[in-house]
């Protein structure tokens, strides 16, 4: 082996580094950390200072040993992971873990992995930065704090096997508040009126909307009325010639905002896809919340930028990061080569290095020129202004390569409006008066609460996407589409001095991919906000992060920081232990009209239900809510529908057919088997005859299931979802291809299941 031994913390990115360094150097991986708090008890020293007490893994100790032996065999150790606190923190528990003399251990840091780069890295070695670790490790710390004092209180007042987390909890209670804000907004209608006009000797309508709303329909007919005979003209022209500039370049929270929105990418898939094209060297470090671009990037996308577009297109930008408690200083993420206009790699991998790539490209790029209209039409009959506004492009820019998108509705595209002047009469060609609802504000996408905790200061670039996916993993959470509410809204169209009137339907305040807090997330979220103020509180929380921020610089020690958060928290912990109220978050909906009976909805043991009937009466009834209702919005209403089942759809063969909602779903149940409702079938409303065809599909598909039957040795063939099979007792067995499965004997069979248990 070498004399020298760089470690590294990913097998692809020890791949890629062992290209550039060549003989003399061999490059192994750790596999992320080697060690973590101790997994049995706290893991914390109280007593003593907050002390960790670490532990090496249970599925590491093979690779320490490993790492171990490897270390006494070189001259010199190179720690290379990443340059932030995670990387600095495993650097040092390898350091320990290793026994590594300081003498022969070299710590290096980079943000791409290039050649330059590396050789560069091996160049300027430096110690490992204490302060980062302790940030990390008081992070750590704190996180198993609350973690292991609360979890147990969640147990007891609420439900089994709940935990809780400290950025991870706030991140829950704005996904609550913003459904309870939801739950009681009220949609108001109103009208809002649109008109096409024809200006004198052109054939192209100007569509311009009205500058005001009316509340009713009389509203609205009664300034259709006005507009019968009005004469319309011109009042105003007014041209503006703007500049828009390109968005800065990605840092970790901004591409995951534009991966959702553009590619379709949950936060962690964008995350998983980065790190792969950053251990392949096509980008640079990921986690980061700096917009700096080196001088060699910007020299190298300004070349690139004049290559492909022309000069006029290049303009040199500089970027500075104004994320309040911004990290460590790296570059934003960008391609290693910006002249790498493709790479190699999966087709996931090449869609989200085309994203940075054009959004690197584009913020050296120089402003779109644009030239907007503004123009307003009055009528005779009435004060109130049209208002039309149309763009045109001038110059297009960093346009050519890339725009930004939003988290909210694209405004519609303006085109380009005719040559119009001041005074000029215009003929009205239709203005319809439509009825529309007002809409509640917009649920949380993984993106826009990334966005959110960012604008709070809560979490860091490398804990966005382990929040999400936590709350997610522990239930509280849902990622999913929410119906719009269905209205039927009412159109005026004044054409030809006639107005009519018509109907449509139209649905309000449809979602998809949104985050919906679970019944759970929501009794959790209760119960954390009234015995635990500070953990849920925004400011408090992102103070926490501040102090990090400060352990890192070496402006604070991280004990005090745990030891200023602890007193207050543990002592609420105490409290809340002694008080013997638990929190069963039920609610009294209303008393069912057949048996004056009160219906409450609650937690239970295995997860929200409604219970029909006092505590102490025998007879009382339990039904589990569906899915997507919650225990604080659902209605009598519904509550009396789901009591409906199970419900006796007929019968068949002189047997019953019941139809209800099971653990897999809605089902209907006839001679003690169970038939699944295909979609769009409701077990409130499906007939004896949808029953009844459902049933005999069923007992047809497991007629043709059998294909042959050996009784005597336990052996069938069947027909299964990826084709024939045989079967024997629990065990499977695949059907060579030279065989017809039609044709099996017992003795085949036989012969086939010895071969795959001498194979297996």
């Amino acid at each position: 082996m070498g004399e020298n031994l760089v470690i590294v913390e990913s097998p692809a990115k020890a791949k890629t580094i062992e290209k550039f360094l060549g003989k003399g150097y061999t490059v192994k991986s750790s596999f992320g950390h080697i060690r973590d708090l101790k997994k049995k008890g706290l893991g914390i020293d109280i007593e003593n200072g907050f002390e960790p007490q670490y532990e090496i893994s249970s599925d590491k100790k093979k690779t320490v040993a490993e790492l171990s032996a490897a270390a006494g065999k070189a001259d010199t150790v190179w720690l290379a992971s990443d340059e932030d606190r995670e990387g600095e923190a495993i650097a040092w528990h390898l350091a320990e873990t290793l026994g590594l003399p300081v003498e022969k251990t070299r710590r290096i840091v980079f943000h791409e992995i290039t050649k330059p780069a590396i050789l560069e890295a091996i160049e300027n070695p430096r110690d490992i930065d204490m302060n980062l670790v302790k940030a990390q490790q008081a992070r750590r710390v704190l996180d198993r704090l609350v973690g292991f004092e609360l979890s147990p209180i969640l147990w007891k007042k609420i439900q089994p096997k709940l935990s809780a987390g400290r950025v991870q909890s706030v991140a829950l209670k704005l996904i609550v508040d913003r459904e309870r804000e939801i739950a009681a907004f009220e949609s108001k209608p109103f009208f809002r009126v649109e008109g096409l006009f024809l200006p004198e000797g052109s054939r192209k309508p100007i569509h311009a909307t009205l500058d005001r709303k009316f509340d009713t329909e009389e509203e609205a007919r009664a300034f259709l009325e006005r507009c019968k005979d009005a004469r319309f003209q011109i009042a105003s022209v007014e041209k503006k010639e703007a500049r828009r500039a390109p968005a800065p370049p990605f840092t970790t929270s901004t591409l995951q905002q534009e991966a959702a929105r553009k590619l379709g990418f949950s936060v962690s898939q964008t995350m998983s896809i980065a790190q792969r094209l950053y251990e392949a060297g096509l980008i640079t470090y990921m986690r980061t919340d700096s917009m700096n671009l080196s001088s060699l990037a910007i020299n190298t996308t300004k070349e690139t930028v004049t290559r492909l577009y022309g000069a006029q297109y290049s303009k040199v930008r500089n970027y500075h990061t104004r994320v309040k408690g911004a990290q460590e200083a790296h570059e934003a993420i960008r391609p290693t080569y910006v002249s790498n206009l493709d790479i190699e790699g999966t087709a996931t991998e090449k869609r989200l290095y085309n994203l940075i790539w054009k959004r690197t490209v584009a913020c050296q790029m120089a402003d779109a020129v644009v030239e907007k209209t503004d123009v307003s039409i009055s009528g005779d009959k009435f004060s109130e202004k049209f208002l039309a506004t149309g763009e045109q492009i001038l110059f297009d820019g960093f346009l050519k390569v890339y725009i930004e998108g939003r988290d909210d509705e694209e405004d519609e595209v303006l085109g380009v409006l005719p040559q119009l002047e001041k005074g000029q009469s215009l003929q009205s060609s239709s203005i319809t008066a439509s009825e529309k609802y007002s809409q509640h504000p917009p649920r949380y996408s993984e993106a826009t609460l990334v966005k959110k905790l960012e604008e709070l200061g809560i979490g860091r670039p490398s804990t966005y996407a382990s929040t999400v996916s936590t709350i997610t993993n522990r239930g509280y959470i849902i990622k999913g589409d929410k119906p719009g509410t269905v209205h039927q809204v009412a159109e005026l169209t004044l054409k030809d001095g006639v107005i009519t009137r018509t109907f449509k339907k139209e649905s309000v305040g449809a979602e998809k991919k949104k985050l919906l807090p679970e019944n759970i997330g929501i009794v959790v979220t209760d119960f954390l906000a009234a015995n635990f103020e500070d953990i849920l509180n925004y400011g408090f929380t992102a103070n926490v992060e501040e102090s990090f921020d400060k352990v890192a610089k070496g402006k604070l020690k991280w004990d005090k920081v745990i030891n200023d958060f602890y007193g207050p928290f543990h002592n609420e912990v105490e409290k809340s232990l002694t008080d013997r109220e638990h929190n069963h978050s039920e609610r009294f909906i209303g008393n069912d009209p057949a048996t004056g009976k009160p219906i409450t909805a609650r937690i239970g043991r295995f997860g929200p239900l409604l219970q029909r009937g006092a505590s102490d009466d025998p007879d009382k009834q339990f039904v589990s809510l569906k899915k997507g209702q919650l225990i604080e919005t659902v209605t009598l209403e519904e509550a009396l529908q789901l009591f409906a089942l199970p419900r006796l759809v007929g019968q068949y063969n002189g047997k019953d057919i019941t139809a209800s909602i099971g653990r897999f779903g809605p089902y209907v149940k006839y001679d003690g088997q169970f038939v699944s409702l295909g979609k769009g079938q409701d077990p409130y409303t499906v007939t004896e005859e949808q029953a009844i065809a459902l049933i005999e599909e069923k007992k047809q598909k497991e007629d043709k299931k059998v294909i042959a039957d050996f009784p005597d040795s336990g052996i069938q063939v069947l027909n299964g979802r990826y084709g024939p099979y045989l079967k024997k007792g629990k065990d499977n067995f695949k059907i060579p291809k030279k065989n017809d499965p039609a044709t099996l004997s017992e003795q085949d069979c036989l012969d086939i299941i010895a071969k795959a248990e001498k194979k297996k």
